[in-house]
């Protein structure tokens, strides 16, 4: 299995999905292709959530403001699972996740000439994933074109400052709902029916429906972090924040 993730929206996911068919007859799974456009930290955090549930594959990802520059290619192995991308931090906190390991296996992916200076996903990393699906993952340092690298860009999410009586974070991202997901593990609400947000006071709620349409709510989202929300409305309007944030809970 080959998965694809973008921010590509349509049609250029399916011209990679034709260089793949080339090199390779692997099942192809799009995951997303409307991840928030050259946003990486979001990509980041959202494969993270989301790729831990597929099967072992070779995870092809591009949300890549850099390319054309001298960014480096790279592949990731973790696990049974590999990585193939832009070096700009985008694989690192998933590869992390699903290697269980905070030293992923990381090559850089060596290229020359690729067609387009302006796409590199079908021309540069579509080959790469299909090449390592079919040589496999624990072989992939045996292809020609990738070799072992210790220089790399990383990305971590911040980590919030927590008391017993309040945390300090931030707003990571906010999704198509309008759901502010902050840094804060869900265990801050433990045992705590309302909470004070900057500075405004909040119901802590099991989910959305627990309030009146249009009310705002705290709750603690399938990520398993505090979320901000509204039922049925937006919570980062409500709240007035938006991803990158500072953020202030106070029991």
């Amino acid at each position: 299995m080959i998965t694809l993730s973008s921010d590509f929206g349509t049609p250029y996911p399916a011209a990679m999905k034709g260089v793949l068919c080339q090199h390779s007859d692997a099942r192809l799974v799009d995951v997303a292709h409307d991840f928030p456009r050259q946003d990486v930290r979001a990509t980041a955090f959202w494969l993270r959530e989301v790729l831990p549930y597929f099967p072992p594959a070779v995870h092809l990802v591009v949300v890549d403001p850099g390319v054309g520059t001298d960014r480096a290619a790279i592949a990731i192995r973790a696990g049974n699972h590999a990585f193939v991308g832009p070096d700009n931090g985008v694989l690192l906190p998933v590869a992390r996740e699903l290697g269980d390991s905070d030293d992923p296996e990381i090559f850089e992916i060596e290229y020359e000439d690729a067609d387009s200076s302006t796409f590199h996903g079908r021309d540069v990393f579509a080959p790469a994933a299909g090449r390592i699906h079919e040589i496999g993952v624990d072989s992939l340092e045996d292809l020609p074109d990738i070799a072992p690298t210790e220089e790399f860009e990383d990305l971590r999410f911040p980590e919030p400052k927590i008391t017993e009586s309040d945390a300090t974070g931030e707003i990571l991202v906010v999704d198509d709902f309008g759901n502010a997901i902050t840094n804060v593990p869900g265990g801050f609400l433990d045992d705590v029916t309302e909470i004070v947000v900057n500075g405004d006071t909040a119901p802590v709620e099991p989910s959305y429906a627990h309030v009146e349409p249009n009310r705002r709510l705290v709750t603690v989202g399938s990520h398993g972090n505090v979320e901000l929300a509204v039922n049925r409305g937006r919570g980062d309007d409500a709240f007035g924040v938006t991803f990158g944030d500072d953020l202030r809970l106070e029991k």
